[in-house]
Protein backbone atom coordinates (compact mmCIF):
# COMPACT_ATOMS: atom_id res chain seq x y z
CA UNK A 1 0.00 0.00 0.00
CA UNK A 2 1.41 3.49 -1.16
CA UNK A 3 1.67 6.26 0.95
CA UNK A 4 -1.35 8.20 -1.38
CA UNK A 5 -3.26 5.01 -0.42
CA UNK A 6 -2.66 5.34 3.45
CA UNK A 7 -3.52 9.21 3.28
CA UNK A 8 -6.93 8.55 1.32
CA UNK A 9 -7.35 5.70 3.97
CA UNK A 10 -6.30 8.11 7.18
CA UNK A 11 -8.80 10.76 5.52
CA UNK A 12 -11.80 8.55 5.23
CA UNK A 13 -11.08 7.49 9.01
CA UNK A 14 -11.22 10.95 10.19
CA UNK A 15 -13.66 11.35 7.81
CA UNK A 16 -15.99 8.71 9.35
CA UNK A 17 -14.84 9.52 13.17
CA UNK A 18 -16.03 13.19 12.80
CA UNK A 19 -19.06 12.14 11.48
CA UNK A 20 -19.50 9.68 14.31
CA UNK A 21 -18.79 11.92 17.06
CA UNK A 22 -20.90 14.50 15.20
CA UNK A 23 -23.58 12.18 15.61
CA UNK A 24 -23.16 10.81 18.69
CA UNK A 25 -23.11 14.41 19.99
CA UNK A 26 -26.41 14.91 18.58
CA UNK A 27 -28.07 12.20 20.03
CA UNK A 28 -26.71 13.27 23.77
CA UNK A 29 -28.04 16.82 22.59
CA UNK A 30 -31.21 15.04 21.74
CA UNK A 31 -31.28 12.91 24.65
CA UNK A 32 -30.27 15.45 26.95
CA UNK A 33 -33.67 17.36 25.13
CA UNK A 34 -35.44 14.52 26.10
CA UNK A 35 -34.47 13.89 29.65
CA UNK A 36 -35.42 17.97 30.30
CA UNK A 37 -38.95 17.69 28.87
CA UNK A 38 -38.79 14.16 31.24
CA UNK A 39 -37.88 15.83 34.27
CA UNK A 40 -40.07 19.16 33.72
CA UNK A 41 -43.14 17.25 33.33
CA UNK A 42 -43.02 14.46 35.64
CA UNK A 43 -44.61 14.80 39.52
CA UNK A 44 -43.18 12.46 41.44
CA UNK A 45 -39.41 13.77 42.47
CA UNK A 46 -39.40 17.66 43.51
CA UNK A 47 -35.31 17.81 42.23
CA UNK A 48 -35.55 16.44 38.89
CA UNK A 49 -38.37 19.42 38.10
CA UNK A 50 -36.42 21.90 39.95
CA UNK A 51 -33.50 20.92 38.52
CA UNK A 52 -34.18 18.61 34.99
CA UNK A 53 -31.18 16.80 33.89
CA UNK A 54 -28.87 17.14 36.32
CA UNK A 55 -31.10 16.63 38.99
CA UNK A 56 -30.76 13.30 38.49
CA UNK A 57 -26.95 12.91 39.35
CA UNK A 58 -28.37 13.87 42.95
CA UNK A 59 -30.03 10.40 42.94
CA UNK A 60 -27.09 8.23 41.05
CA UNK A 61 -24.76 9.28 43.76
CA UNK A 62 -27.13 9.16 46.56
CA UNK A 63 -27.30 5.11 45.46
CA UNK A 64 -23.64 4.96 45.16
CA UNK A 65 -23.03 6.51 48.95
CA UNK A 66 -24.49 3.28 50.03
CA UNK A 67 -21.51 1.48 49.15
CA UNK A 68 -19.20 4.17 49.21
CA UNK A 69 -20.02 6.18 52.35
CA UNK A 70 -18.14 4.39 54.76
CA UNK A 71 -14.96 5.08 53.42
CA UNK A 72 -15.71 8.71 52.47
CA UNK A 73 -18.48 9.92 54.10
CA UNK A 74 -21.09 10.10 57.31
CA UNK A 75 -21.91 7.17 58.43
CA UNK A 76 -25.49 6.34 58.46
CA UNK A 77 -25.84 7.37 62.18
CA UNK A 78 -23.55 10.25 62.33
CA UNK A 79 -25.00 13.37 60.97
CA UNK A 80 -27.35 16.33 62.39
CA UNK A 81 -29.88 17.54 63.09
CA UNK A 82 -31.28 14.34 61.34
CA UNK A 83 -29.23 11.08 60.36
CA UNK A 84 -29.37 8.85 57.52
CA UNK A 85 -31.05 6.58 58.91
CA UNK A 86 -34.09 8.49 60.55
CA UNK A 87 -34.32 10.27 57.36
CA UNK A 88 -34.58 6.91 55.52
CA UNK A 89 -37.48 5.62 57.40
CA UNK A 90 -39.50 9.10 57.09
CA UNK A 91 -38.76 9.21 53.35
CA UNK A 92 -39.41 5.52 52.57
CA UNK A 93 -42.76 5.79 54.70
CA UNK A 94 -43.98 8.27 53.23
CA UNK A 95 -43.70 6.74 50.03
CA UNK A 96 -45.20 3.54 51.86
CA UNK A 97 -42.87 1.02 50.34
CA UNK A 98 -40.70 -1.05 52.52
CA UNK A 99 -39.12 -0.65 55.94
CA UNK A 100 -37.51 -3.88 56.87
CA UNK A 101 -33.81 -4.08 56.78
CA UNK A 102 -31.68 -7.08 57.01
CA UNK A 103 -28.64 -8.31 58.70
CA UNK A 104 -28.64 -6.30 61.96
CA UNK A 105 -29.20 -3.12 63.19
CA UNK A 106 -26.36 -0.33 62.86
CA UNK A 107 -27.57 1.45 66.15
CA UNK A 108 -25.39 1.70 68.77
CA UNK A 109 -26.80 0.08 71.95
CA UNK A 110 -24.16 1.05 74.59
CA UNK A 111 -24.29 4.57 74.87
CA UNK A 112 -25.77 6.67 77.70
CA UNK A 113 -29.75 7.50 76.93
CA UNK A 114 -30.52 4.89 74.10
CA UNK A 115 -33.69 3.86 74.65
CA UNK A 116 -34.93 0.54 74.48
CA UNK A 117 -38.58 -0.90 74.58
CA UNK A 118 -39.07 -3.93 76.98
CA UNK A 119 -40.67 -7.08 74.87
CA UNK A 120 -43.19 -8.80 76.75
CA UNK A 121 -43.54 -12.46 76.88
CA UNK A 122 -46.75 -12.71 75.41
CA UNK A 123 -47.01 -9.92 72.67
CA UNK A 124 -50.61 -8.63 71.92
CA UNK A 125 -51.91 -10.92 68.96
CA UNK A 126 -53.90 -8.99 65.86
CA UNK A 127 -57.05 -9.86 66.88
CA UNK A 128 -56.71 -8.43 70.18
CA UNK A 129 -55.65 -4.91 69.38
CA UNK A 130 -57.72 -1.74 69.85
CA UNK A 131 -57.12 1.18 67.71
CA UNK A 132 -56.24 4.35 69.73
CA UNK A 133 -59.24 6.35 71.09
CA UNK A 134 -60.12 9.84 70.41
CA UNK A 135 -58.43 12.46 72.93
CA UNK A 136 -61.26 14.39 74.65
CA UNK A 137 -59.68 18.47 75.08
CA UNK A 138 -61.15 20.75 76.58
CA UNK A 139 -64.10 19.10 78.46
CA UNK A 140 -65.46 22.45 80.06
CA UNK A 141 -65.14 24.62 76.29
CA UNK A 142 -68.58 25.23 74.28
CA UNK A 143 -67.07 23.23 71.98
CA UNK A 144 -64.62 20.59 73.16
CA UNK A 145 -62.43 18.20 70.92
CA UNK A 146 -62.50 14.72 69.73
CA UNK A 147 -58.75 14.37 68.83
CA UNK A 148 -58.71 11.96 66.23
CA UNK A 149 -55.34 10.87 66.65
CA UNK A 150 -52.00 10.75 68.66
CA UNK A 151 -49.55 12.30 65.87
CA UNK A 152 -50.35 14.79 64.06
CA UNK A 153 -48.79 18.12 61.88
CA UNK A 154 -46.76 21.04 64.20
CA UNK A 155 -46.97 24.35 63.85
CA UNK A 156 -45.34 25.80 61.14
CA UNK A 157 -46.35 29.10 59.50
CA UNK A 158 -47.62 30.00 56.14
CA UNK A 159 -44.26 32.22 55.21
CA UNK A 160 -42.47 30.47 56.85
CA UNK A 161 -43.54 27.13 54.20
CA UNK A 162 -44.67 28.04 50.96
CA UNK A 163 -48.34 28.12 49.63
CA UNK A 164 -47.90 24.94 48.16
CA UNK A 165 -46.38 22.92 50.98
CA UNK A 166 -49.08 24.24 53.56
CA UNK A 167 -51.90 22.86 51.07
CA UNK A 168 -50.04 19.12 50.49
CA UNK A 169 -49.69 19.20 54.45
CA UNK A 170 -53.22 20.20 54.81
CA UNK A 171 -54.96 17.85 52.24
CA UNK A 172 -52.85 14.84 53.59
CA UNK A 173 -53.71 16.03 57.60
CA UNK A 174 -57.59 16.04 55.80
CA UNK A 175 -57.19 12.88 54.09
CA UNK A 176 -54.76 11.07 57.31
CA UNK A 177 -57.63 12.37 60.27
CA UNK A 178 -54.90 13.95 62.02
CA UNK A 179 -54.90 17.56 62.63
CA UNK A 180 -52.37 20.63 61.32
CA UNK A 181 -51.23 23.68 63.55
CA UNK A 182 -50.92 27.57 61.64
CA UNK A 183 -47.81 28.09 63.46
CA UNK A 184 -47.98 31.85 64.23
CA UNK A 185 -48.48 33.57 60.68
CA UNK A 186 -51.91 33.84 61.01
CA UNK A 187 -54.66 31.30 59.66
CA UNK A 188 -54.08 31.44 55.73
CA UNK A 189 -56.77 30.01 52.77
CA UNK A 190 -54.25 27.17 52.47
CA UNK A 191 -54.42 26.16 55.78
CA UNK A 192 -58.32 25.27 55.16
CA UNK A 193 -57.67 23.57 51.64
CA UNK A 194 -58.00 20.65 53.08
CA UNK A 195 -61.57 20.74 54.89
CA UNK A 196 -59.45 18.91 58.03
CA UNK A 197 -58.92 20.06 61.59
CA UNK A 198 -56.89 23.18 62.21
CA UNK A 199 -55.25 23.87 65.51
CA UNK A 200 -54.91 27.85 64.98
CA UNK A 201 -51.75 29.72 66.93
CA UNK A 202 -50.78 33.20 67.70
CA UNK A 203 -47.62 34.48 69.60
CA UNK A 204 -46.28 37.51 70.88
CA UNK A 205 -47.41 39.43 67.53
CA UNK A 206 -50.91 38.29 67.19
CA UNK A 207 -50.18 37.86 63.86
CA UNK A 208 -54.05 37.07 62.04
CA UNK A 209 -55.96 38.46 65.40
CA UNK A 210 -54.04 42.13 66.25
CA UNK A 211 -55.26 45.54 65.77
CA UNK A 212 -53.14 48.26 64.50
CA UNK A 213 -51.43 48.75 67.71
CA UNK A 214 -50.47 45.15 67.69
CA UNK A 215 -53.19 43.73 70.36
CA UNK A 216 -55.20 41.55 70.55
CA UNK A 217 -58.39 41.63 68.57
CA UNK A 218 -61.51 39.92 69.77
CA UNK A 219 -63.51 40.31 66.83
CA UNK A 220 -61.02 38.71 64.24
CA UNK A 221 -60.38 36.17 67.26
CA UNK A 222 -63.80 35.36 67.74
CA UNK A 223 -64.09 35.53 63.36
CA UNK A 224 -61.46 32.49 63.58
CA UNK A 225 -63.61 30.50 66.42
CA UNK A 226 -66.15 30.16 64.63
CA UNK A 227 -64.23 28.67 61.76
CA UNK A 228 -65.64 24.84 62.22
CA UNK A 229 -62.53 23.74 61.08
CA UNK A 230 -60.96 25.58 63.61
CA UNK A 231 -60.88 22.86 66.44
CA UNK A 232 -58.43 24.56 69.36
CA UNK A 233 -56.52 27.90 69.81
CA UNK A 234 -53.13 27.74 71.10
CA UNK A 235 -51.00 30.60 72.74
CA UNK A 236 -47.91 30.43 71.66
CA UNK A 237 -45.40 31.48 74.87
CA UNK A 238 -42.05 30.63 73.06
CA UNK A 239 -40.26 27.94 70.58
CA UNK A 240 -37.95 25.36 71.04
CA UNK A 241 -35.69 27.25 67.82
CA UNK A 242 -35.65 30.83 70.41
CA UNK A 243 -36.71 30.48 73.71
CA UNK A 244 -36.90 34.05 74.84
CA UNK A 245 -36.72 35.65 71.26
CA UNK A 246 -39.44 37.18 69.34
CA UNK A 247 -38.72 36.73 65.48
CA UNK A 248 -38.22 38.76 62.63
CA UNK A 249 -39.91 38.98 59.27
CA UNK A 250 -37.80 40.83 57.19
CA UNK A 251 -39.61 43.94 55.10
CA UNK A 252 -38.82 42.16 51.81
CA UNK A 253 -41.04 38.64 52.74
CA UNK A 254 -43.86 41.17 53.75
CA UNK A 255 -45.88 40.74 50.26
CA UNK A 256 -49.65 41.76 50.27
CA UNK A 257 -51.15 38.30 50.83
CA UNK A 258 -48.44 37.95 54.15
CA UNK A 259 -49.59 41.32 54.88
CA UNK A 260 -53.74 40.86 54.70
CA UNK A 261 -53.02 37.22 56.82
CA UNK A 262 -50.83 38.44 59.46
CA UNK A 263 -52.61 41.73 59.68
CA UNK A 264 -48.99 43.80 59.10
CA UNK A 265 -48.33 46.79 56.58
CA UNK A 266 -46.70 44.93 53.58
CA UNK A 267 -43.11 45.65 52.81
CA UNK A 268 -42.12 46.80 56.26
CA UNK A 269 -40.55 44.26 58.81
CA UNK A 270 -41.87 43.04 61.30
CA UNK A 271 -40.32 42.24 64.81
CA UNK A 272 -42.36 40.32 67.43
CA UNK A 273 -41.77 40.59 71.00
CA UNK A 274 -39.86 38.63 72.94
CA UNK A 275 -43.13 37.90 75.28
CA UNK A 276 -46.63 38.82 75.02
CA UNK A 277 -46.49 42.15 77.13
CA UNK A 278 -49.76 41.95 78.82
CA UNK A 279 -48.69 38.63 80.27
CA UNK A 280 -46.40 38.73 82.86
CA UNK A 281 -47.93 36.33 85.61
CA UNK A 282 -49.48 32.74 86.33
CA UNK A 283 -52.39 34.89 86.96
CA UNK A 284 -52.19 36.50 83.42
CA UNK A 285 -51.42 33.79 81.68
CA UNK A 286 -54.94 32.18 83.24
CA UNK A 287 -57.03 35.08 82.75
CA UNK A 288 -55.44 35.24 79.03
CA UNK A 289 -56.32 31.25 77.99
CA UNK A 290 -59.89 32.02 79.53
CA UNK A 291 -60.66 35.04 77.66
CA UNK A 292 -59.33 33.10 73.94
CA UNK A 293 -61.75 30.43 75.44
CA UNK A 294 -64.77 32.35 76.12
CA UNK A 295 -64.21 34.11 72.63
CA UNK A 296 -63.82 31.41 70.48
CA UNK A 297 -65.64 28.83 72.35
CA UNK A 298 -63.03 26.58 71.29
CA UNK A 299 -60.76 24.49 73.80
CA UNK A 300 -57.11 26.60 74.60
CA UNK A 301 -53.68 25.86 75.77
CA UNK A 302 -50.27 27.46 75.64
CA UNK A 303 -47.20 25.98 73.92
CA UNK A 304 -43.59 26.54 75.33
CA UNK A 305 -39.68 25.57 76.11
CA UNK A 306 -39.50 24.72 79.99
CA UNK A 307 -36.43 26.10 81.23
CA UNK A 308 -37.14 27.61 84.57
CA UNK A 309 -39.70 25.32 85.91
CA UNK A 310 -40.80 27.18 89.20
CA UNK A 311 -43.99 28.78 87.25
CA UNK A 312 -45.12 25.24 86.15
CA UNK A 313 -45.94 25.22 90.48
CA UNK A 314 -46.97 28.31 90.52
CA UNK A 315 -49.34 27.89 88.02
CA UNK A 316 -51.17 24.65 89.22
CA UNK A 317 -51.16 26.00 92.54
CA UNK A 318 -53.39 28.97 90.88
CA UNK A 319 -55.38 26.64 89.18
CA UNK A 320 -56.23 24.77 92.24
CA UNK A 321 -56.74 28.09 93.63
CA UNK A 322 -59.27 28.98 91.36
CA UNK A 323 -60.93 25.88 90.13
CA UNK A 324 -60.47 23.12 87.79
CA UNK A 325 -62.37 24.70 85.06
CA UNK A 326 -59.68 27.65 84.62
CA UNK A 327 -56.90 24.89 83.69
CA UNK A 328 -55.17 25.51 80.46
CA UNK A 329 -56.78 22.73 77.94
CA UNK A 330 -53.51 21.99 76.99
CA UNK A 331 -49.74 22.70 77.67
CA UNK A 332 -47.44 21.97 74.16
CA UNK A 333 -44.49 21.28 75.16
CA UNK A 334 -41.19 22.00 72.81
CA UNK A 335 -38.01 20.36 72.99
CA UNK A 336 -35.13 23.28 72.98
CA UNK A 337 -32.99 21.24 70.60
CA UNK A 338 -34.75 23.27 67.62
CA UNK A 339 -37.41 23.25 65.25
CA UNK A 340 -38.68 24.71 61.74
CA UNK A 341 -38.31 28.24 62.46
CA UNK A 342 -34.68 30.52 62.11
CA UNK A 343 -33.08 31.36 65.14
CA UNK A 344 -29.77 32.60 66.42
CA UNK A 345 -26.89 29.78 67.29
CA UNK A 346 -27.07 30.36 71.00
CA UNK A 347 -30.78 29.56 71.52
CA UNK A 348 -30.53 26.68 68.77
CA UNK A 349 -28.04 25.09 71.15
CA UNK A 350 -28.06 26.40 74.28
CA UNK A 351 -31.25 27.44 75.72
CA UNK A 352 -33.98 25.63 77.48
CA UNK A 353 -33.83 22.02 78.19
CA UNK A 354 -34.28 19.46 76.27
CA UNK A 355 -37.53 17.09 76.17
CA UNK A 356 -36.42 14.19 77.85
CA UNK A 357 -36.16 16.11 81.08
CA UNK A 358 -39.02 18.53 80.22
CA UNK A 359 -41.98 16.32 79.91
CA UNK A 360 -41.44 14.05 82.65
CA UNK A 361 -41.07 17.12 84.66
CA UNK A 362 -44.37 18.31 83.71
CA UNK A 363 -46.21 15.22 83.83
CA UNK A 364 -44.85 14.66 87.25
CA UNK A 365 -45.84 18.06 88.42
CA UNK A 366 -49.24 17.62 87.17
CA UNK A 367 -49.88 14.30 88.79
CA UNK A 368 -48.83 16.18 92.22
CA UNK A 369 -51.16 18.41 91.54
CA UNK A 370 -53.97 16.32 90.68
CA UNK A 371 -54.56 18.05 87.14
CA UNK A 372 -53.13 14.85 85.13
CA UNK A 373 -56.45 14.09 84.25
CA UNK A 374 -57.39 17.73 83.09
CA UNK A 375 -54.98 18.96 81.09
CA UNK A 376 -53.85 17.22 77.78
CA UNK A 377 -50.04 17.10 77.12
CA UNK A 378 -48.72 17.43 73.64
CA UNK A 379 -45.06 17.23 73.08
CA UNK A 380 -42.44 18.12 70.03
CA UNK A 381 -39.25 17.95 69.45
CA UNK A 382 -37.13 15.51 66.88
CA UNK A 383 -39.50 12.73 66.80
CA UNK A 384 -39.74 11.96 63.41
CA UNK A 385 -39.09 7.99 63.83
CA UNK A 386 -42.11 5.68 65.87
CA UNK A 387 -39.19 4.99 68.47
CA UNK A 388 -39.04 8.69 69.53
CA UNK A 389 -42.94 8.77 69.26
CA UNK A 390 -43.38 5.79 71.57
CA UNK A 391 -41.17 6.26 73.63
CA UNK A 392 -43.19 10.14 74.40
CA UNK A 393 -46.11 8.12 74.90
CA UNK A 394 -44.50 6.14 77.33
CA UNK A 395 -42.98 8.85 79.11
CA UNK A 396 -47.03 10.36 79.29
CA UNK A 397 -47.56 12.58 76.44
CA UNK A 398 -51.17 12.67 75.20
CA UNK A 399 -50.30 13.84 71.24
CA UNK A 400 -46.93 14.33 69.67
CA UNK A 401 -46.84 16.43 67.28
CA UNK A 402 -43.90 16.63 64.47
CA UNK A 403 -43.07 19.60 61.99
CA UNK A 404 -39.55 18.47 60.27
CA UNK A 405 -41.23 14.82 60.04
CA UNK A 406 -43.90 16.20 57.61
CA UNK A 407 -41.35 18.49 55.67
CA UNK A 408 -39.50 14.84 55.46
CA UNK A 409 -42.64 13.57 53.83
CA UNK A 410 -43.30 16.58 51.46
CA UNK A 411 -39.36 15.76 49.79
CA UNK A 412 -37.12 17.48 52.36
CA UNK A 413 -33.61 16.94 51.97
CA UNK A 414 -32.27 18.74 54.48
CA UNK A 415 -29.88 21.48 52.76
CA UNK A 416 -30.24 23.64 55.63
CA UNK A 417 -31.91 26.22 53.21
CA UNK A 418 -34.97 27.12 55.01
CA UNK A 419 -34.14 29.99 55.92
CA UNK A 420 -32.38 32.06 52.55
CA UNK A 421 -35.78 31.42 50.39
CA UNK A 422 -33.53 28.78 48.41
CA UNK A 423 -34.76 25.62 49.59
CA UNK A 424 -34.15 23.60 46.35
CA UNK A 425 -37.18 21.46 47.34
CA UNK A 426 -40.05 24.74 47.06
CA UNK A 427 -40.88 23.67 50.67
CA UNK A 428 -39.76 26.82 52.56
CA UNK A 429 -39.42 29.23 49.87
CA UNK A 430 -41.61 31.81 47.88
CA UNK A 431 -39.75 31.43 44.69
CA UNK A 432 -42.78 29.91 42.42
CA UNK A 433 -39.94 28.59 40.42
CA UNK A 434 -38.59 26.53 42.97
CA UNK A 435 -42.06 25.46 44.02
CA UNK A 436 -42.78 24.23 40.41
CA UNK A 437 -41.47 21.13 41.64
CA UNK A 438 -43.60 20.73 44.50
CA UNK A 439 -47.11 18.61 43.08
CA UNK A 440 -49.34 18.79 45.63
CA UNK A 441 -50.97 16.19 44.55
CA UNK A 442 -47.82 13.21 44.86
CA UNK A 443 -47.03 15.41 47.76
CA UNK A 444 -50.08 15.27 49.95
CA UNK A 445 -50.68 11.43 49.16
CA UNK A 446 -47.23 11.13 51.13
CA UNK A 447 -48.23 13.03 54.31
CA UNK A 448 -51.11 10.33 54.44
CA UNK A 449 -48.56 7.53 53.98
CA UNK A 450 -46.01 8.88 56.65
CA UNK A 451 -48.86 9.49 59.60
CA UNK A 452 -50.59 6.51 58.30
CA UNK A 453 -46.82 4.07 58.78
CA UNK A 454 -46.01 6.22 61.87
CA UNK A 455 -48.79 4.90 63.67
CA UNK A 456 -49.17 1.62 62.95
CA UNK A 457 -45.40 1.44 63.76
CA UNK A 458 -45.68 2.85 66.96
CA UNK A 459 -48.95 0.55 67.42
CA UNK A 460 -46.09 -2.20 66.60
CA UNK A 461 -43.96 -1.36 69.09
CA UNK A 462 -47.23 -0.87 72.03
CA UNK A 463 -48.14 -4.67 71.06
CA UNK A 464 -44.72 -5.88 70.86
CA UNK A 465 -44.66 -4.52 74.59
CA UNK A 466 -47.48 -6.25 75.55
CA UNK A 467 -50.08 -3.79 75.19
CA UNK A 468 -53.35 -3.04 72.86
CA UNK A 469 -52.89 0.18 72.04
CA UNK A 470 -50.16 2.98 72.16
CA UNK A 471 -52.42 4.91 74.82
CA UNK A 472 -51.59 1.86 77.31
CA UNK A 473 -47.20 2.19 77.32
CA UNK A 474 -46.43 3.94 80.11
CA UNK A 475 -42.83 4.13 81.42
CA UNK A 476 -42.58 0.11 82.54
CA UNK A 477 -42.24 -0.33 79.00
CA UNK A 478 -38.83 1.64 78.76
CA UNK A 479 -35.20 1.32 79.63
CA UNK A 480 -32.27 4.02 79.25
CA UNK A 481 -28.97 3.04 79.28
CA UNK A 482 -26.74 5.01 82.04
CA UNK A 483 -23.49 5.95 82.40
CA UNK A 484 -22.45 2.42 84.19
CA UNK A 485 -23.48 1.04 80.33
CA UNK A 486 -26.41 -0.86 82.15
CA UNK A 487 -30.00 0.20 81.67
CA UNK A 488 -32.11 1.40 83.93
CA UNK A 489 -35.72 1.27 84.00
CA UNK A 490 -37.64 4.27 82.83
CA UNK A 491 -39.81 4.37 85.85
CA UNK A 492 -36.56 4.26 88.12
CA UNK A 493 -34.88 7.02 86.40
CA UNK A 494 -37.72 9.30 86.61
CA UNK A 495 -39.87 8.79 89.74
CA UNK A 496 -41.99 12.04 91.20
CA UNK A 497 -39.47 13.42 94.00
CA UNK A 498 -41.29 15.55 95.66
CA UNK A 499 -38.82 16.87 97.79
CA UNK A 500 -36.49 17.59 95.03
CA UNK A 501 -39.25 20.64 93.96
CA UNK A 502 -39.97 23.90 95.51
CA UNK A 503 -43.69 23.12 95.72
CA UNK A 504 -45.75 26.03 96.74
CA UNK A 505 -48.39 25.45 99.30
CA UNK A 506 -52.08 24.95 97.69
Amino acid sequence: MNSLAIMSFVKTAMDWIGAILVFAILLLLLLVIVLYIIDKTQRKQTIRRNYPVIGRFRYFFEHLGEFFRQYFFAMDREEMPFNRAERSWAYRAAKDVSRTMAFGSTRNLNPTGTVMFLNDPFPVLKKDAKKAKPILIGPYAKHPYEAPSFFNISAMSFGALSRKAVIALAKGADKAGCWINTGEGGLAPYHLAGDGDVVFQFGTAKYGVRDSNGKLDDSKLKAIGDNPQVKMVELKMSQGAKPGKGGLLPAGKVTEEISKIRGIPAGEASISPNGHPEITSVSDLLDMIEHIRQVTGKPCGFKAVIGSHQYLVDLMTEINSRGIESAPDFITIDSADGGTGAAPQPLFDYVGLPLKESLPLTIDLLEEHGLRARVKVICSGKMITPSGVAWAKAMGADIVVSARGFMFALGCIQALQCSKNTCPTGITTHDEELQEGLVISDKLERVYHYHKNMVSAVEMIAHSCGVKSPHDLSREHVRVVTESGLSTPLDKLHPYQENEIEISQR
